[in-house]
């Protein structure tokens, strides 16, 4: 195999002509990698996702091949997936508002062009879920919000509209299928690519995770506060009693907090798809 890249938490490999992606233990805040890994973090992304794919292929097609077909020394947390011309595009849908949409709605009351009722705080359902585009920034910098207008001149307005469509189909379905299981999807970051052969617009990379998704524990969701969450925000949270400017290097992650990440990830693969980890 040949290491094609390197992300925050993937590396990404060729292999008889295919791409491996493997999803690492690593973590990441604020685009920055931080020290400590949170063990059994990779295998939870990759089995999640594996199990997201096949309940979303009637929606949209995928670009994974084989969740078993891997290196032996990459399985559990490595998936084999045909290639695709990635889109310039982060693709965001939010049902809820908190994070870098609540910052953008405070200064201007609208989140990437979308305007929103007054009023909303930390929390608060949106009247319907949004498409909130952003950039892909490389590795160390930020995804900037962007509007729909400029994700027409990015891709066309065909491909944009194709893209906003998808991804709150795919939104919606994520997250009716997390209610019935006792948690609320606030948002999610989907990655598309196209087909070369075919030109298809291909759902990539991985897809609600608690790394791509913030997962909150619908009975204990009370707007006007930060959530309880099953995702990273509790390490953004411990990061946040720090005195620590959100550069690399990241600081050491105590192991009371990654035994609290790791518990956190794990429950949320086990209540949405209802199986045991093992």
């Amino acid at each position: 195999m040949r290491l094609l890249h390197s992300g925050k938490v993937r590396d990404v490999y060729e292999d008889r002509g295919d791409l491996v992606l493997v999803a690492s233990d690593r973590i990441s805040i604020y685009d920055v990698v931080l020290p400590t890994a949170i063990p059994d973090k990779g295998a939870v992304l990759t089995r999640l996702s594996l199990w997201w794919f096949d309940r979303l292929g009637d929606l949209v097609p995928n670009h994974v091949i084989s969740g078993t077909d891997v290196p032996p020394e990459f399985t559990g947390r490595a998936m084999r997936c045909r290639r695709l011309e990635m889109l310039p595009v982060e693709c965001v849908a939010r049902g809820y508002l908190t994070g870098s949409g609540l910052k953008d709605y405070e200064k201007t009351g609208t989140v990437s062009g979308v305007a929103l009722p007054p009023g909303l705080v930390d929390g608060s359902e949106l009247p319907e879920p949004i498409f909130t585009p952003s950039t892909k920034a490389p590795l160390g910098q930020h995804d900037e919000a962007i509007t729909f207008a400029d994700v027409e001149d990015l891709v066309g307005a065909e491909t944009a509209a194709r893209l906003r469509d998808l991804t709150l189909a795919v939104y919606a379905r994520g997250a009716g299928t997390a209610a019935a299981n006792g948690i609320l999807v606030a948002d999610t970051k989907l990655e598309f690519g196209r087909d070369p052969a075919t030109g298809e617009i291909v759902l990539g990379d991985e897809v609600l995770t608690p790394d791509s998704s913030r997962f909150w524990p619908a009975d204990r969701w009370e707007p006007g506060r930060p959530q309880a969450s099953f995702d990273k925000q509790f390490v953004r949270d411990w990061s946040a009693t720090l005195r620590w400017d959100r550069t690399a290097p990241g600081p050491e992650v105590p192991e009371e907090v990654v035994e609290a990440t790791r518990a956190r990830y794990v429950e949320a693969y086990e209540r949405l798809s209802g199986l045991r980890w093992v």
